[in-house]
């Protein structure tokens, strides 16, 4: 998962909800199993405190018990099991052997109604232990008070051993609903994993619209990003439909020009026709750049296939009628099966423009040769001219620049051929061939 996705954000949130509320559940549990250990503490106190009172009685002037309990813990001195008969009447005590030296602190008898009573008060060794002890009257009308006492540490270590085993449980319930959350909000997730993959393929220009079903939270995001789609295809032929409208327009008026410049020069105006020529050149520039851009669908790579050897070759054959071609010889070095996911048409423009500019500069031959891999169709154009100066070569790619203008041209050729390349997801290089300049043309397969 990457960082700020929205299911890492999402898991994240459960996972630490989950630890939060198992921890405040473990406490919780933890708080209620000690309860409910003191409470059977206190009962078990509270029987064999009956028990006690049962097996006491007035012997003489002093209280006995007999038989005396039988639990081996009230034997054993300080085991944490204590009992104590107080004669309240003459402060006499009876005691259990496991106190030893030791008595019960017994804090202030309450009320004499035989009420059970039960205190957490320090006790041998200043351990905490559990006290249930009833204020009894003898029929005879003596008092007494019986009480009977646990080490707390019972309860500690119980609880002690309740949660170790509760932890691990607790962790492995937080790790299964952990993992739980994690592949619901995955499932959760997936229409938007194929909305995202069908906006991929728009964007690729592998389908037209998203058309995906998608949950009914996204569904309207969906429908809206169509319609936005819908409406771009709209704009985008509406403006290439002014462009080449403007272009078309503009080419009349353009061949006026050149009639009026013909007859000026004629005339032995050769000034105004220069300088009238160079500002129809500059008009001239743009309408074919607009031309060639208003060409470009917006589903420009999407269906479209060119057999490379094909156009190569009617390319060819154009610019050897020219009278720059009929002086070089021409070679196309590609094979019949390989084609480029290109309109056959913009491939043309593309070899059109780098024949005629390989043709215009080259010394005695051009030759166009191509191949392929998986991914990519590499078409190159090499003529045997003088070449480019690296530091020239980045500005030949620019729109209007002209390196030589003594060799004609409109300093558009490369640039046109660029913006044809780019719409197509490929690109265009220049490199140093072994005499002259190499055009490297690459498109994607896909």
């Amino acid at each position: 998962m990457k960082r700020g996705s929205i299911r890492l954000r999402l898991w994240l949130a459960a996972a630490i909800s989950i630890v939060l509320a198992l921890a405040v559940a473990g406490v919780g549990l933890r708080y209620l199993f000690e309860q409910h250990v003191e409470r059977r503490v206190e009962s078990e106190l509270g029987i064999e405190l009956n028990q006690l009172i049962g097996a006491t009685a007035l012997v003489g002037d002093v209280f006995q018990v007999s038989p005396l309990p039988t639990d081996p813990r009230f034997l054993a001195p300080l085991s944490g099991y204590y009992w104590q008969i107080e004669d309240l009447t003459k402060g006499t005590l009876i005691r259990s052997r496991s106190l030893w030296d030791e008595t019960l602190k017994l804090p202030p008898e309450g009320s004499s109604g035989g009420s059970l009573h039960v205190h957490q008060i320090p006790g041998p060794g200043s351990a905490e232990i559990i006290v249930a002890e009833r204020v009894i009257v003898d029929p005879s009308g003596r008092t007494f008070r019986a009480a009977v006492a646990e080490d707390h540490l019972s309860v500690t270590r119980s609880v002690g051993e309740y949660v170790a085993q509760l932890v691990p449980a607790i962790l492995l319930v937080a790790f299964v609903l952990i993992v739980a959350n994690f592949v619901q909000i995955s499932i959760g997730l997936r229409p938007l994993e194929r909305l995202r993959s069908a906006v991929h393929e728009v964007v690729a220009r592998r389908r037209d619209r998203l058309e995906v079903a998608a949950p009914s939270e996204v569904q309207p995001l969906a429908d809206e990003i169509d319609r936005l789609l819908e409406a771009q295809d709209k704009a985008l032929l509406r403006a290439r439909s002014r462009a080449t409208d403007l272009a078309h327009g503009l080419k009349t008026p353009l061949q006026v020009l050149s009639g009026d410049i013909r007859a000026l020069r004629a005339k032995g105006e050769t000034v105004l026709a220069d300088e009238i020529e160079s500002s129809m050149t500059a008009i001239r520039r743009h309408v074919e750049r607009e031309l060639a851009r208003a060409r470009l669908a917006p589903d420009t790579s999407r269906h479209a296939v060119a057999a490379v050897a094909a156009v190569a070759r009617d390319v060819v054959e154009v610019v050897r009628r020219t009278p720059r071609g009929a002086t070089l010889g021409f070679a196309v070095d590609t094979p019949e099966s390989l084609t480029a996911r290109i309109d056959p048409a913009d491939l043309a423009e593309i070899l059109g423009n780098l024949v005629e500019n390989a043709a215009r500069f080259a010394s005695s031959s051009v030759r166009v040769s191509s191949a392929e891999t998986e991914a990519e169709t590499t078409i190159r154009v090499t003529d045997d001219g003088p070449g480019i100066a690296d530091a020239d070569k980045p500005a030949a790619l620019r729109r209007g620049v002209r390196l030589d203008a003594a060799n004609g041209g409109t300093g558009l050729g490369l640039a046109i051929v660029t913006d044809i390349v780019e719409a197509y997801g490929g690109r265009l290089s220049l490199c140093d061939a072994e005499a002259g300049l190499e055009v490297t043309l690459v498109l994607p397969r896909r």
